[in-house]
Parts: structure tokens; sequence; C-alpha cells
């Protein structure tokens, strides 16, 4: 099996605008390539250095791959994002809600889950120190 060289997720979702703020303004991540479907965004690429996420509607699947929209419940993703800054993260989201509150794990991490716009949540980590 070779070795992946990315790993992005697509976050299928009804409504890609109400979540760019919470990518772009929150988390400095910088709009890539979009895709309208009819008067709205139907796909959108989200990048801040190495890390990206893209977005595509439900409209916009079910108009190019039907089989891939089929049975597949909305928001349920969770993203799983190593941060250097915690402290940043933190105070960039606040008002989110907060899924799982700032804590230790037993691997090592100090993590914090929110939920972003269209309902997935989002995990940060920021390991050792």
């Amino acid at each position: 099996m070779p070795t992946p060289k990315r790993l992005t997720p697509i976050l299928y979702v009804d409504q890609i605008e109400p979540s760019v703020p919470f990518w772009v303004e929150r988390l400095g991540f910088e709009r890539g390539a979009e895709v309208p479907h009819g008067d709205a965004l139907g796909f959108l690429i989200l990048q801040k250095g190495p890390a990206e996420v893209m977005y595509q509607t439900r409209a916009s699947i079910q108009a190019d791959a039907p089989a891939l929209a089929e049975g597949h419940p909305m928001g349920g993703t969770i993203l799983f994002i190593e941060v250097d800054d915690l402290d940043a993260v933190e105070r960039a989201m606040e008002g989110a809600e907060v899924v799982v509150p700032r804590r230790r794990t037993f691997y090592g991490a100090e993590e914090i889950f929110v939920r972003e716009p269209a309902g997935n949540v989002v995990g940060f980590a920021q390991f050792g120190g």
C-alpha cells in the first residue's frame, strides 16, 4: 500500500457560506478553489499552510455524483487538527459551541472540540509541553 501524499476531508453540508467565517476569520484559512452551484457555493477549498479542508453541498454532490449523496448524514464528520498553540485556538473559538471543553488526554494531548456552523465537530489538539 503506498503512503498517502495528503489526506483532505470533504465536509458534506446544506450550505457552505455559513461555515466560511469559522475558517477564514477565526482560524486564518484562505479561500482556494470555489465552484458555484446555482446562486450559492457548491464546493470550496480552504487552506492554511499544509492544512486543507473541502466543503461540498448536498445539491452539488447530488448533481455531480448522486451515489455519493445517498445515505450519508449531514454533519457526521469530526475533524482532528494538531496545532502548535492551543491557547490561540481557544481564543479564536470564543463564542463557538464547545462540544468537549479543554482537557488533557491519556495520549498526551491538550485538546478542545467545537462545532462549526454546518454542524461538523472540529477538534484541536496540542501535544507535548
